[in-house]
Formats: structure tokens, C-alpha cells, sequence
């Protein structure tokens, strides 16, 4: 480390966003600092130890083609893996590993340790030094001044962060962990729109005190599925069990007698909740009628006791939320490591931002992770990644990385963030993508791995990964296009598995249409196709089965993915006068100049523009 403290980037806050960000600025070659008030809790799992799941599943694998670390952390540090939705069609599949929570932070510094050009400093910044509406630096807590031509703020939870625990409050941006202060006020002299956001977390019990063997048992997959696409990294850990059981009548009881000191429901916390993550006691008020929800206990490790309670996020009293976990089958007699709290913290209205995650009032200032009003590791990384990469090449030149929605989960999110702002926590859904059948976890790889490289993140030996499944999968297609199955063939086979025997031959691609066919279980009974699969990977033949199945659908998706990017690559002059088209609508001209689009696109997406308004733009474009 320099003593004069002088950067090309830094990166504040070492979460999932400030990991990713500072990964890909460092190996793509900028001199880049990790700044983190604990270095023993970088990349900390601060709720649930669990990365993936619907939509965000999606999220970690488009990280990992980037040439992101999360999917390889992940792996590294799984103790069980599961593919959710695999009796629904490929589009909504989506990758979930439980992680070793000690592990995942292990795993995480080592990467970070033994990444060129990535120095980790200790210390809280307090303030950032901004000359000419550019940021050049930050001031710490320490009294030193850093300087850098970038700095990406992933603050998480920490901005004026202050914990619930029923009437008790601590400030803090994680248990035991201070809070962050002076960042938020400086920026909102400058004229960012800030405000307030609630989330929450369960109690973590000892696995000592729990019966087993009156809930149910839920274990992995064992197959070859996994986040990374490399063939280098593999699950290392003893895969773990989860457990189900629930909450009943009793439960419900105990809790509701203390909701009169639940800072929910006593008008202690005003901030905005996450809707598809609530606490328990917003459960019981909002599904009155409903006499059981479904709880489920995750190992925090192999060689932990410590089990978190996923389906009791609370901020209740300890002493309620103890009363309310003893009537729940198989936790009668339940010891508390430590009861569930809230947390309030400051974030900004992500509509402030470019597409990059640069600031539009401050060049080179970038924002990723929850200051942006989202919620998940997920989220945080594929924004992290983002703003990296650009800090990145705002400072030594090249064209700013940004993503369609045809192209990523993570293109969406930011889109959705940038276009549409946040009235609560957002969290990804596979329903917010209009082209979820493009979007599939098993080729992400194929989507963004080629542009990576060109931009110089994704490692040389990703790329040649992907040439070599795209050469197989391409023989391999060809192959079955080309080869026959006689009538007679496999008829009998046909009628067991419930299918019609054919009328006159047909070639293996078209037998892979039927709903109840599929390639493994027709090679069973054609031996040359056995053969074949035999000699190739089994991630291959699924993608390829994919590439069959939904051809049709893929077609038509990227047909309506292209009128979209026409509209994206007509451009809206910087600095346009809305007010001063009378004949677009009140809201779209107040919308349009406060957020400022690049495009046709983008202004579509933003809401309370209308159908009339895109007309009245284009006119004006001269389209």
C-alpha cells in the first residue's frame, strides 16, 4: 500500500456488492481498495446462510459467466444444493445451495487476498471528497485521505442504521456492528433524494435443543448441477439435511400477545418492509385466517450447532419470540444463540442512477447493493459486478458495460431500478422478466461470457469453456436433426411411457418434442444415442434437450427482444426539454425530466408514460 493512499478505485463496504465490485475493477486492472470496518466479516452472510433461489438462482449463475466470484464461493462452501422448479419447464428453473456461513467468508478472502491490484484497508469512511460535482476520494474515520478517480458505495444496511428488538433500539448496521454516519447527509446537501427501508432477520437457535425427528427432512440434490460453470470447482463440503415444520393455532396466540411491542405495529418503525420477505408477526395480522406457515430450519454449517429459523424474520421481544418458537413441533424445548431483530437504514432513489450505477448528479460515484433500495445477496452482487466494471473503465476508458433485459436478470434489476424506483425492498422475481425463456440458468454462459471477455474480466480459460459446450452442443444438435428412428423402432417403449407409436420414421430431434420424452430416457432404448451421450457431458445434453424443446418459444421471444432493441438505440439528446412539450402528458413531462432516459427504450419503461407519450417523443426523434 502506497503511503500517499492513491487509487485508480475504491470500493466502500465488503458485502456481496463491495466484494464483486472490487474483484472485477482489480482484475481488469485498476489499482483498487476494499475499505471494510471488520475484515474477519467480509462478504458477511447477514441473514439467511443461503445464496440462489428463485430468480436470484439466475442472478449468481449470469455473476459467474461474467467472471464474478459468488458462484464459485458458493460452490466451494455449499453444504446442500438444490435445483427449485424442476417440474416446471427450463425457464423457471433456479439454483439454491445452503452455504457453510464460516466457509462462504473464508472462501471470499481468499479470493480477495490472492487478486492483483486489491489492497483491503480497515477503517469506516465518514465523508467523500467531491471537486466540480466529480468524486475524487473519500475521508475516513481514521482522519486519512484516500484518493481515487472511483468510488463505488456499497453500503448495505449501515447508513444510519438502527436495530428492533421490541421497544429496545440499537444502533448499528448488523448485530454487534456499528453503524455508518455523515455519507447520507452529505449527499443529501447535494441534492440526492434519500430515504428509509426496513428489513429483518430470525432467531438462530442451537441444534442441540431441536427434535428432528418430529419434523420433516428435506435433502439435496446429488446430481451434477452446480452454480459455476467451471469444471475446476466443485462442492468440497458434507452435504447437510434442512427441516420442515410449522407454525399452528398456539403459536399464532403467543405471538399476537405482544404485538401491542412490536415496533411494526406500535409506530416505532415507519420505514418500508419487504412484501415478499415479512416478519411473523406481519403473517399472522395480514393472513388472519390462515392457522399454519411453514417453517424451515437451515444448518449454519458443518461444524455449527447454530440453525437459522427461515419463515420467522421478527423484531417482537425476545422473550415473545421465545413463547412463539416453544409451541412450534419439534422446538419445545428450543434455546435461543440470539432472538431476531429489525433494522432501519438510509438509501437513495435508485432513479438518480445511469444504467452504469454511476450517479448522474456526481461523475464517477457509483452506487450497488442495498443503498439502492434492493434486497439479497443476489441483488447486491450482480450490482456490485456492474458498478466495478464501469468504475473500472471510467478510468481508463472504453464503452460503458450495461445490459438488456433480453440479455439478464441483472440487465432487468437495474433496468427496473434506473426506469422505475422503488417504493419497497426489491427483490428479483422470474415474472419481472418479459424474456424468462432467454433467461435460463443453464445458459447464462452463452448469453454474457463472450462480451465479459472482450471487456477483459472473464479469464481466457472461461471463454474457451464456452466455445468448446457451444462446438458440442452444436454436433450434437446436428446429430440428432440428422438421425432417423424407424417406425417400430421404439413403439412399444412409446406406449409404456404413455405416447403414441409413430405412423413412419422420424429423426431423434422431433421424438424430443413429445412432453413425456426426453434424451436420457430414450437412449435406454436406442444404443447408437447411448453411445453418443456417453461420450459427452451431462451438462451438454441438457442444454442441448433445452435448445430442442423450447425452440419455438426462443424464436418468438428474441423476435419480440428485437422490436424492444429498437427502441433502445434510439437516442434522446442529453440535456431535452420536456416542460416544454406541451403535448406530452403532465406525468410523463414531470417523470421524463426528473429521470432523465437515454432512450425510446428506456423511457417506455418508466411508469406513467404512456403509449401516447412514446408517439410524441418518436415524432419528435424524426422516427
Amino acid at each position: 500500500m502506497n503511503t500517499d493512499f492513491t487509487y485508480d478505485v475504491i470500493v466502500v463496504g465488503a458485502g456481496h456488492a463491495g466484494c464483486e465490485a472490487a474483484s472485477a475493477a482489480a482484475r481488469m486492472g485498476s489499482k483498487t481498495l476494499l475499505i471494510t470496518m471488520d475484515m474477519n466479516k467480509i462478504a458477511q452472510m447477514s441473514c439467511n446462510p443461503a445464496v440462489g433461489g428463485i430468480a436470484k438462482g439466475q442472478i449468481v449463475r449470469e455473476i459467474d459467466a461474467l467472471g464474478g466470484q459468488m458462484g464459485i464461493v458458493t460452490d466451494r462452501s455449499a453444504i446442500q444444493f438444490r435445483m427449485l422448479n424442476q417440474s416446471k419447464g427450463a425457464a423457471m428453473w433456479s439454483p439454491r445451495s445452503q452455504s457453510d456461513r464460516k466457509r462462504f467468508i473464508e472462501e471470499w478472502i481468499k479470493v480477495l487476498s490472492h487478486t492483483d491490484n486489491l489492497t483491503i484497508w480497515q477503517d469506516i469512511v465518514v465523508s467523500l471528497i467531491i471537486i466540480d460535482n466529480k468524486v475524487c476520494g473519500v475521508k475516513t474515520m481514521l482522519g486519512i485521505e484516500m484518493k481515487a478517480q472511483a468510488v463505488v458505495l456499497t453500503n448495505g444496511t449501515f447508513l444510519n442504521g438502527l436495530m428492533h428488538c421490541g421497544k429496545t433500539q440499537v444502533k448499528g448496521g448488523r448485530i454487534s456492528e456499528p453503524a455508518s454516519y455523515g455519507i447520507t447527509e452529505q449527499l443529501v446537501e447535494l441534492g440526492f433524494r434519500a430515504d428509509r427501508m426496513k428489513t429483518g432477520t430470525p432467531a438462530r437457535i442451537d441444534a442441540r435443543s431441536i427434535h428432528f425427528d418430529e419434523m420433516t427432512r428435506q435433502d439435496g440434490d446429488h446430481d451434477w448441477h452446480q452454480f459455476s460453470y467451471l469444471n475446476t470447482v466443485h462442492r468440497e463440503l458434507k452435504q447437510m439435511p434442512c427441516w420442515i415444520t410449522y407454525t399452528n393455532p398456539q403459536t399464532h396466540e403467543a405471538l399476537r400477545a405482544g404485538l401491542k411491542d412490536s415496533p411494526l405495529f406500535n409506530g416505532q418503525i415507519q420505514s418500508i418492509g419487504p412484501r415478499y420477505c415479512p416478519s411473523i408477526e406481519t403473517k399472522i395480522v395480514t393472513f388472519a385466517d390462515k392457522e399454519a406457515h411453514q417453517i424451515f430450519l437451515e444448518p449454519e454449517g458443518v461444524d455449527s450447532n447454530e440453525y437459522y429459523v427461515n419463515g420467522f424474520s421478527s423484531s417482537l421481544p425476545w422473550q415473545v419470540q421465545l413463547a412463539g418458537l416453544k409451541t412450534i413441533k419439534g422446538l419445545e424445548d428450543v434455546v435461543l444463540y440470539r432472538p431476531g431483530y429489525a433494522i432501519e437504514y438510509d438509501f437513495f432513489d435508485p432513479t438518480q442512477l445511469h444504467h452504469t450505477l454511476e450517479t448522474k448528479q456526481i461523475r464517477n460515484l457509483f452506487f450497488a447493493g442495498q443503498i439502492n433500495g434492493t434486497t439479497g445477496y443476489e441483488e447486491a452482487a450482480g450490482q456490485g459486478l456492474v458498478a466495478g466494471v464501469n468504475a473500472h473503465i471510467n478510468v481508463h476508458g472504453g464503452t460503458p458495460f450495461t445490459m438488456g433485459r433480453d440479455e439478464s436478470y441483472i440487465g432487468v434489476l437495474i433496468d427496473d431500478l434506473v426506469n422505475k424506483g422503488v417504493d419497497e425492498p426489491y427483490r428479483m422475481f422470474t415474472s419481472r422478466a418479459e424474456y424468462r425463456i432467454l433467461l435460463r440458468q443453464d445458459n447464462a454462459d452463452e448469453r454474457l461470457t463472450r462480451r465479459s471477455y472482450e471487456i477483459g474480466l472473464a479469464a481466457g480459460d472461461r471463454y474457451d469453456l464456452l466455445c468448446q459446450k457451444q462446438s458440442a452442443c452444436a454436433d450434437f444438435i446436428e446429430y440428432m436433426q440428422n438421425t432417423i428412428v424407424h417406425k417400430g423402432e421404439v413403439d412399444g417403449w412409446l406406449e409404456q411411457i404413455g405416447s403414441t407409436a409413430l405412423h413412419e420414421g422420424c429423426k431423434i430431434s422431433e421424438l424430443i418434442l413429445r412432453p413425456q420424452v426426453n434424451i436420457k430416457t430414450l437412449a435406454e432404448v436406442l444404443p447408437e444415442l447411448k453411445e453418443k451421450i456417453e461420450n459427452i457431458s451431462d451438462e451438454i445434453v441438457e442444454s442441448c434437450e433445452i435448445q430442442i424443446k423450447y425452440a419455438g418459444y426462443i424464436k418468438r421471444e428474441k423476435i419480440e427482444a428485437a422490436k424492444l432493441q429498437r427502441l433502445d438505440q434510439i437516442r434522446i439528446p442529453d440535456g431535452f426539454h420536456y416542460d416544454e412539450v406541451q403535448s406530452l402528458s403532465t406525468e410523463a413531462r414531470q417523470k421524463l425530466s426528473r429521470i432523465r432516459p437515454k432512450s425510446i427504450g428506456e423511457a417506455q419503461r418508466i411508469p406513467g408514460v404512456s403509449p401516447n407519450d412514446i408517439s410524441v417523443l418518436l415524432v419528435l426523434m424524426g422516427r
